[in-house]
């Protein structure tokens, strides 16, 4: 198992800094088109996934409205990367289309229901678990397209990798001294394998990879001269990103205990399902925008 952890977890690193530099350098003045392919790779698996467990719990969405849900909400999202010159006066900025979409989501999840609906008593749930579907994938993807596009090509490329940096990095941090020295139990119902000693080497190790980003990739990324954040600020955002990931962690974990299974899928050799690699990050990523948005860290 950790063996092919290891292998999926290099190949997945190797593809995604690939793209990072396409990306970067090459982008046709389009800050974000190479790493669409991502997008357009990723998120219908997730939609995917969200299904199979929604209906593995016995529930009965419309799989047709969570995937046309979820791909309006993130598709809506790229519209100023695919919009040549997008204007800077446009009245719906960038978080406005994702919203507008997320608002069609819904009312197209009341149509499905409509549509189908035969007898009291069938409606809500399927209904509520559509909004929740299309909002957990749906909206919270959004954020990692907005931290792109965030500050111009090179400060958004700064803050993409810091939000996946500290991420994973705290999630490394936590599942090593968890490992170690875990004695004390963080969610014993909900996460049996989770521990306090984790959360708290997860969070150690979120600064060192907030400390990296900030004073030696983002150096080698931005071509005008970058002063690193003080150290409190990158500290802070360290452990509230790293903190937005231990909740999103637990979320799909609450998720995947309600309908009683294990992985979001098997497509992942040794990682499980697409949305186990990407749960900490959903949550995380409105988290780190928000953290650059006030400008706690960058220009």
């Amino acid at each position: 198992m950790l063996r092919w952890r290891l292998i999926s977890a290099a190949v997945i690193i190797a593809f995604f800094a690939g793209l990072c530099w396409l990306d970067l350098y090459w982008n046709f003045g389009r800050p974000g088109i190479w790493l669409l392919v991502v997008g357009v790779a990723v998120v219908p698996a997730a939609a995917g996934e969200i299904v199979r467990l929604l209906q593995s719990g016995g529930h009965r969405p419309l799989p047709w409205v969570i995937h046309a849900g979820i791909l309006l909400v993130f598709g809506s999202a790229t519209v100023p990367i695919l919009w040549r010159d997008y204007p800077d006066d446009c009245p719906l900025g960038k978080l406005g289309w994702p919203l507008s979409a997320l608002a069609a989501a819904l009312v197209l999840a009341f149509i499905g229901e409509m549509l189908r609906y035969r007898e009291p008593g069938q409606s809500i749930v399927p209904l509520s678990l559509s909004f929740m579907a299309i909002g957990y994938v749906g909206l919270l993807s959004t954020f990692f397209v907005a931290l792109r596009l965030h500050g111009g090509n090179q400060w958004g490329m700064v803050a993409l990798v810091s939000l996946i940096a500290v991420v994973k990095m705290g999630d490394t941090g936590a599942y090593t001294l968890g490992q170690l020295a875990g004695r004390h139990k963080l969610a014993p119902t909900l996460s049996p394998g989770k521990t306090v000693e984790g959360a708290v080497g997860g969070i150690l190790a979120s600064w060192l990879g907030a400390w990296v980003v900030f004073h030696w990739v983002a150096p080698q990324i931005v071509t005008t001269d970058v002063v690193p954040p003080a150290w409190w600020a990158w500290m802070a955002y360290g452990t509230i990103v790293a903190l937005a990931g231990m909740i999103g962690d637990l979320a799909e974990s609450l998720l995947k205990r309600d309908v009683g299974q294990k992985d979001s899928s098997g497509w992942l050799p040794g990682l499980g399902g697409v949305l186990d690699t990407m749960d900490s990050l959903l949550i995380a990523a409105p988290a780190a925008y928000m953290c650059w948005i006030v400008g706690l860290v960058g220009p």
